[in-house]
């Protein structure tokens, strides 16, 4: 492919229409699922950090969970859920499930790494659990918990080009397309595209990790 067929795929005005339509569908199917899958994940873990049954419990399911291939939970989800078409509906509950799988390790851990001291303090102030979780450790441990939030990022936005296959469209269209018309014009921008929405929704996390946690920049490599 040279420059000039790039060129002339991009110069196109449906093909752009097409592009944007496609990129902000693969946002949506991306981005949602991380934030439904962050809200399922942290009482999850929450529950599992304070009790060993209900953490093995959980840890077990969420392994088990994880090592269903993406494709097949996207084709099983509508008898789960009792759709009747395999749509958007579903590759958004599949990555739901997947997030929060991949979070909930993220979250117990980042719980862990809040010192017990200031826990301890602020259960001699008479900080109720429900309060001391959602004024003292949490905001402790958003910079642990964001690290595992960008591994999800990065998983979602690549797992959503697997929804093509079952036409749910995004950015996968462009891989199913060009290899279905020899055409490595599609497939190169969706590659290029896909990884700039990696990077800049990888960055927007860092800025509000940063924001959220002010005190981390005062420390080396704190606003990396």
């Amino acid at each position: 492919m040279t420059l000039d067929e790039l060129g002339r795929y991009l110069g196109s005005p449906s093909n752009r229409e097409q592009l944007a339509e496609q990129f902000g569908q693969h946002v949506y199917l991306s981005l949602v699922p991380l934030l439904l899958g962050l809200l399922v994940a942290v009482p999850l873990g929450w529950g599992a950090q304070r009790l060993p049954s209900v953490r093995a419990v959980v840890f077990g399911g969420a392994s088990v969970l994880y090592t269903v291939p993406s494709l097949a939970l996207f084709v099983v989800i509508p008898g789960i859920i009792g759709t009747r078409t395999l749509d958007s509906i579903n590759v958004v509950v599949a990555l739901t499930l997947y997030t929060a799988a991949l979070l909930v390790r993220s979250v117990v851990g980042a719980l862990d790494a809040v010192p017990g001291p200031v826990t301890a303090a602020a259960t001699a102030m008479g900080y109720r659990p429900l309060r001391r979780f959602l004024t003292v450790e949490l905001p402790l441990a958003v910079p642990v918990l964001t690290a595992g939030v960008r591994v999800a990022s990065v998983s979602n936005i690549s797992l959503v080009s697997v929804g093509a296959l079952i036409g749910t469209g995004g950015l996968g269209v462009l891989f199913t397309e060009g290899f279905r018309t020899r055409y490595l014009a599609p497939i190169l921008v969706g590659i290029v595209l896909t990884l700039l929405l990696a990077l800049v929704v990888d960055r927007a996390l860092v800025l509000a990790r940063n924001r959220l946690t002010p005190w981390t920049r005062s420390t080396p490599g704190g606003a990396r």
